[in-house]
């Protein structure tokens, strides 16, 4: 009898073993698994203003959603605007001189300086005719030195301002040399680019947002004089946020670039959000100090970054959430 009791107490012994055993392998972290806490985070961005004026118009508040593009402030643009009218009419005036300078003179200049030729011409033979004379009267004893040395002179003077009249002439005929028409058109792209800087300046005075999100800080007021490179606001960009983890060395050959996550916050604990590994520290770190156990706090870890789609925008900058990585 007593034998007969052996076998069934041994029996039981060994299946309350292979219980135990059983419940602690369960116990054991899967090894195609981590999962780690993080806080959920996101693109900022702070728009700058980037020129120094006042604030005239201010079409947002925090929480207003904006567009790529999106017209956040205007600024006073009031002196530019004169700027810009004035770079506009000397750069009209270069323009029109460049047009001068390319098709030379006009055909009632060029007549005019022909007939300013046949009137230096007309003079000229005047004057040689009455030197001829002064010579022949000189030669004839009727006539004195001082005659022919002064009809000699008003020869030489018709005879220069013969040739000047025809060397103007030639010069209104072919009006602008090469250098002249280079430098003309020199002039007026110099004028072009003041004048497209003005314009440039006027385009900054409106401050637009560069990514689509929502505006989280408004920095400044309406009426406000702000300085070149001040912040005006900043936008979230909040249709795709991240989370970083943090795993330890013995985790780290696990983790690759692409792995997909779970991600969970404790506000939708029956919602998953899925995820996807985009970046993996390079180098250790100390735990950071936000981790609660003191032990925890003291290791080195690498920091993994999880990218997270958020069309609904439920998962906000700040939230806590756990994160399980499928290896």
């Amino acid at each position: 009898m007593r034998k007969l009791l052996v076998k069934p107490v041994i029996f039981v012994a060994l299946i309350a073993s292979c219980c135990v055993i059983a419940c602690g392998c369960g116990s054991n972290d899967n090894p195609n698994v981590i999962t780690a806490s993080g806080t959920i985070e996101s693109t900022d961005v702070n728009v700058a203003a980037k020129i120094p004026a006042q604030i005239v118009t201010l079409y947002i508040d925090d929480g207003t959603p904006v567009d790529s593009g999106s017209l956040i402030a205007h600024q006073d643009r009031s002196a530019l605007d004169i700027q810009l009218r004035e770079a506009q009419a000397s750069l009209d005036n270069a323009r029109a001189q460049q047009t001068l300078t390319q098709q030379g003179a006009r055909s009632e200049d060029i007549k005019q300086a022909e007939e300013a030729v046949q009137q230096a011409e007309s003079n000229r033979k005047l004057a040689a005719d009455e030197l001829d004379r002064a010579k022949n009267l000189f030669e004839g004893g009727a006539g004195t030195k001082d005659a022919l040395d002064v009809a000699e002179s008003k020869f030489r003077v018709m005879q220069s301002q013969l040739a000047s009249a025809e060397d103007n002439a030639e010069k209104v005929k072919h009006l602008s040399r090469p250098e002249e028409i280079n430098e003309a058109s020199a002039h007026k792209i110099q004028l072009q680019a003041a004048r497209d800087a003005i314009q440039k300046t006027i385009d900054d005075s409106y401050i637009t947002s560069p990514l689509k999100g929502i505006i989280t800080h408004k920095v400044v007021e309406q009426g406000e004089m702000v300085a070149q490179g001040a912040t005006v606001a900043t936008v979230t960009d909040i249709s795709q946020v991240y989370l970083m983890i943090y795993v330890t060395e013995e985790q780290l050959p696990r983790v690759k670039l692409g792995e997909q996550a779970d991600v969970k916050i404790d506000g939708l604990p029956n919602k998953t959000f899925p995820g996807k590994v985009t970046y993996i520290s390079p180098e250790a770190e100390f735990t950071p100090k936000d981790i609660q156990t003191k032990d925890d706090r003291v290791k080195l870890v690498f920091g993994v970054k999880v990218e997270i789609a958020n069309p609904t925008g439920e998962l906000k900058k700040g939230l806590p959430a756990d994160a399980t990585l499928h290896l």
